[in-house]
């Protein structure tokens, strides 16, 4: 209790304690606690920022580099009216100017400016900078950042709470590069002060040392310049300290590991950088005059390096070729049931590349676990069961390629080039990598090297990594073919789990109405035009009552859609209003005329010119659609809705069909992009 209330009240206290030190003189003994203090506390911060793993695990830096600053001038008010009034500002100040000067004033003040230099010029200016392009990169890059949230939540990658804590960290780390903007300005503004105080302790201290103190010009020189350098160093030296901590802070990645950590690892990666290295410290030991004793040890402590990484990459050849004669000696001694699993075909496979199943192994990417989110996200959103995905290696694939087979039969394939990500976004030509098109969305993007990933940030791309790249087109694959992989067991599974809750619908349906594989076809029906069969309790009272006048199929499937309502266009809304595309009205008409029933099907039966004209419009007017905005979907008469959805489905892909009464039943306002049209002569019925 009392740690809590002694945290809460330290920076207030502090803060007041700074004022009063503006205003109040203190004793010489309280200044060097005082300075004492200063100099801890920034070497703190210097050590907090070298040990943090990402700039907002130290989120409260800018506050505290405000505080710090104020602190530091604080103590050069205090020191500064000690040093004029009495000639004389404590221990600490004395020491300093004491060790810097060592007998010669010259060379004290050449250490002094030389140090300013480092702190203003140098450290403060470059960190000023960083900072100032950070918060405006950070800025640009939030939109980007914020769709592939969107998108991760929409594949199933995270949960709605992930998504939540993934954009409070994207506000925070734009507040925090808008902070840190501002809190450069203080380190600027207070190596400035310090320069400018220097120099009025310096010239005012002889004046008044000569002046009151009845000094001679040599006596007043030695003992003001004194001072002012020891007051100058420890003010300067946590001011230094401060501008590093900036300036680490501000460059700084996110990352897993810490600075000191994430250097090693990277800067002992090379083996031939390391042998290079050492061998020209070596030779620059033999030119004459060198100190060759330094340059042979700082040669043979690199070539030991870089012999300590081979035999570290032989170990690790050593590890994989045990592991794969291990798995070889598995395959060798599978028996009739293995090799039958082995020969079964199944719904669905991600099939890599041997370089890139590293994706598989639950290191990088964890792809097992985000594909296992997707079956949780694709059972919620449209009620199917996703199948176990299956993931294996496939020698036969080009390098970085992965497969996606749905019942054995590939549905589309992608690349995922090692140690990269997938940018995506129009300012991408100043990054290098290799341009390709996002297989789902037909976006232009690029793969760029994984340590360039912030650098897309900034530049306003959206960022996915590889693993996010594959689960992304497969949700797209199973939410387009869901239709083929809705099994009979899965639809004995959902009626078994719904006689749990509702026992008195699966009665009067099945067995004694329907048989399972008739309901199959109608939710597989409903799936292959993107209609969710979650709510598979009306689903089957509609089956139930329209079964008893007819089981064909196609009527089937139209009771479930009326059942469903407005679940139907639901998905298609955008703040309850409904982009449509009609036929023109003569049109239609004419269509309904050409309605036909063949094969218990209804059709659309119109000339063969006619029917290629009226899918080249379709075509048109959907192109020519405003991309921006919700999905577009196409309405027309209820009667017509089967037949134009068979004839329109091959050949714009995806495209919704809705009757008119779907569109309606939710309550939802409709706006029409777009009409159909044809010329009037091209429309003459087939009889």
């Amino acid at each position: 209790m009392f740690g809590q209330l002694l945290s809460k009240a330290a920076v207030p206290v502090g803060v007041v304690g700074i004022i009063l030190l503006l205003i109040v003189p203190i004793p010489t003994a309280l200044l060097d606690v005082l300075i004492v203090l200063n100099i801890t506390f920034a070497l703190l911060i210097l050590l907090t920022a070298m040990f943090v793993k990402k700039p907002l695990d130290f989120s409260v830096f800018p506050s505290l580099l405000l505080v710090a600053t104020l602190f530091r001038l604080g103590l050069n008010v205090a020191s500064t009216r000690l040093i004029l009034s009495e000639a004389h500002a404590g221990q600490v100040i004395q020491a300093f100017g004491q060790i810097t000067i060592s007998g010669s004033l010259v060379i004290g003040a050449v250490i002094f400016l030389i140090l300013t230099v480092i702190q203003f010029v140098v450290v403060t200016k470059g960190a000023e900078r960083v900072a100032e392009v950070g918060a405006r990169f950070t800025l640009d890059a939030m939109p980007g950042k914020q769709m592939a949230i969107d998108a991760d939540l929409n594949a199933g990658l995270i949960t709605d709470v992930e998504a939540r804590r993934r954009r409070a960290d994207v506000a925070a780390e734009a507040d925090f590069y808008g902070a840190m903007d501002g809190a450069s300005k203080f380190v600027k503004g207070d190596a400035i002060a310090g320069i400018v105080i220097v120099v009025i302790n310096f010239a005012g201290g002889i004046v008044i040392g000569m002046a009151q103190h009845g000094m001679d010009i040599a006596a007043a020189l030695q003992t003001y310049s004194l001072l002012t350098i020891g007051d100058g160093l420890v003010t300067q030296i946590p001011a230094l300290l401060m501008a590093v901590s900036t300036g680490m802070i501000v460059t700084r990645e996110n990352a897993e590991a810490e600075i000191g950590q994430a250097a090693g690892r990277q800067l002992l990666q090379s083996r031939n950088a390391l042998l290079i290295t050492g061998f020209a410290a070596m030779g620059m030991g033999l030119i004459p005059g060198m100190p060759l004793p330094a340059f042979l040890a700082i040669g043979s402590v690199l070539l030991f390096a870089a012999s300590r990484v081979r035999a570290g990459r032989l170990r690790d050849a050593a590890d994989q070729a045990r592991a794969e004669a291990e798995a070889a000696g598995d395959i060798a001694a599978e028996g009739p049931d293995e090799l039958m699993d082995r020969m079964r075909v199944h719904a669905l496979e991600i099939s890599l590349s041997p370089d890139i199943v590293d994706l598989a192994s639950g290191g990088q990417g964890d792809l097992l676990a985000r594909v296992k989110s997707l079956r949780r996200k694709i059972a919620v959103d449209i009620g199917l069961m996703m199948p176990p995905v299956r993931t294996r290696d496939n020698v036969e694939l080009p390098a970085e390629t992965y497969a996606i087979l749905i019942a054995g039969v590939e549905a589309g394939r992608g690349t995922v080039p090692r140690g990269c990500v997938l940018a995506i976004g129009a300012e991408l030509d100043r990054l290098p990598g290799t341009a390709v098109t996002d297989p789902v969305f037909g976006l232009e993007g690029k793969w760029v090297p994984a340590e360039m990933s912030h650098a897309a940030d900034m530049a306003g791309a959206t960022v996915i990594d590889r693993a996010s790249v594959i689960v992304t087109h497969l949700s797209d694959l199973v939410q387009a073919q869901a239709h083929r992989l809705l099994s009979l067991e899965d639809v004995r599974r959902l009626t078994e789990h719904l006689r749990q809750t509702d026992p008195g619908v699966v009665e009067e349906l099945t067995p004694a109405v329907l048989p399972l594989a008739a309901i199959q076809q109608v939710l597989a029906g409903l799936l292959a035009e993107r209609v969710p069969i979650n709510d598979l309790g009306r689903i089957y009272e509609a089956l139930a009552l329209r079964a008893r006048a007819s089981a064909e199929t196609s009527g089937l499937i139209e009771a479930a859609r009326a059942a469903l309502g407005p679940a139907i266009a639901a998905p298609f809304a955008r703040a309850g209003r409904l982009r449509v595309v009609m036929f023109d009205p003569l049109l239609e008409q004419q269509m309904l005329e050409g309605l036909r029933v063949v094969d218990g099907q209804s059709q659309i039966v119109l000339a063969p010119e006619a029917t290629m004209q009226l899918l080249d419009a379709v075509r048109r007017t959907v192109a020519e659609l405003d991309p921006v905005g919700p999905e577009p979907v196409l309405v027309c008469a209820p009667s017509l809705r089967p037949s134009v959805r068979r004839l329109v489905s091959s050949q714009v892909r995806g495209l919704p069909v809705l009757s008119y009464d779907e569109a309606a039943a939710g309550g939802f306002a409709t706006d029409v992009v777009g009409v159909v049209r044809l010329a009037p002569t091209a429309l003459p019925a087939a009889h």
